[in-house]
């Protein structure tokens, strides 16, 4: 991450903060707080998918156990409304962590297609058993959460900085991936799996973990969403449309990459909200997410963050080609881009 990078990071976390002195509209923090709660999916996400390369379309079932997981508890323990709610969050991640144990002992053992045909199953196997573990998960009818001890204006606040704070945490945790021996290690997965086993590399501890690591994150980011809709039921905790909408928003900012999700997902979801805002048609988001998704993979399939900048570097030398002065004795001019 060079200097610029980071600088334009802490400004934004900046931004973020101070936000709330600047603008107190409700419809504004609705809209921020999933923002912000997508943007860690995402990373989650591509903590795994990005680094590994095993694309997932099942994301939304760690999301949904991370949901249920805090609305069971809150159900089961007759919690009231407020802050005690937030700290069982991280309970939501690591019963998700816990459970993508057997769902990844069992979808890694299949590559490529195959793994997102599982995944995708999985999704759709865990929103089968919401529906009819009735007794559990309150079926179709789903559970109530209890209400938030807030209202008016300061409503969407403890939800806005608790976003704030899984984002943080989520990127801390993708960056030290990202710079170590841990992550190298799934990055040479992504890039040559049996190659990469042949050069010491545990790659099934490595992929099973970073799945474990997605998860978590995932789990915490379904807890926040289903405490602030303030009810959860199979259909919305286990929804396709978070499946493509997590990946899209890593793949328009650059799967793999660190910041790539971030930029994505800032992207993505105020525009998927505007659209929910406007038409309201669920059946029309999942056309034009798969549009995008489609429009993205064949025309920036690495990404804004990689893409744009190859295609600077590229306009700028043949800018400064052409200016190169001729020095005499050479038969040709060799330009070498770093």
């Amino acid at each position: 991450m060079n200097k610029i990078t980071l600088g334009g990071l802490l400004a934004l976390l900046v931004l973020l903060l101070i936000l709330p002195l600047i603008t107190a509209d409700p419809t504004f923090y609705a809209v921020a707080i999933f923002t912000l709660l997508y943007a860690t999916a995402a990373i989650g996400w591509n903590i795994f998918s990005g680094y590994s390369g095993y694309v997932s379309l099942g994301y939304a079932a760690f999301m949904g156990i991370g949901g249920y997981t805090l609305a069971i508890i809150c159900d089961r323990w007759h919690l009231s409304g407020g802050y005690l709610v937030f700290l069982l969050v991280p309970v939501g991640g690591l019963v998700a962590a816990v459970l993508s144990i057997p769902i990844g002992w069992v979808a890694l053992r299949t590559r490529r297609v195959t793994f997102v045909v599982v995944t995708i199953a999985i999704s759709f196997i865990l929103q089968s058993l919401a529906l009819n573990l009735s007794s559990f998960t309150g079926g179709s009818s789903g559970i109530l959460l209890p209400a938030s001890e807030w209202s008016g204006d300061y409503y969407n606040m403890p939800y806005y900085y608790v976003a704030i704070v899984l984002l943080v945490i989520a990127f801390a945790v993708a960056w030290w991936i990202r710079n170590s021996k841990y992550g190298l290690g799934l990055l040479a997965i992504r890039d040559d799996e049996d190659r990469a086993s042949g050069l010491g590399v545990k790659t099934w501890a490595s992929k099973l973990s970073a799945y474990c690591i997605s998860a978590f994150l995932g789990g915490m980011v379904g807890a926040v969403i289903a405490y602030y809709n303030g009810t959860i039921f199979p259909v919305q905790a286990f929804d396709s449309t978070l499946n493509v909408s997590v990946a899209l928003m890593s793949f328009l900012g650059g799967v793999g990459t660190l910041a790539g999700p971030l930029l994505g997902a800032f992207l993505l979801e105020p525009f998927q909200e505007y659209l929910t805002i406007q038409y309201g048609s669920l059946s029309l988001n999942l056309v034009i997410l798969g549009a995008i998704l489609l429009a993205v993979i064949l025309v920036l399939p690495e990404g804004i963050l990689v893409t744009f900048p190859k295609l600077w570097r590229k306009r700028t030398a043949t800018l400064v080609a052409p200016s190169a002065p001729h020095q005499p004795g050479q038969k040709g001019a060799v330009l070498v881009e770093k």
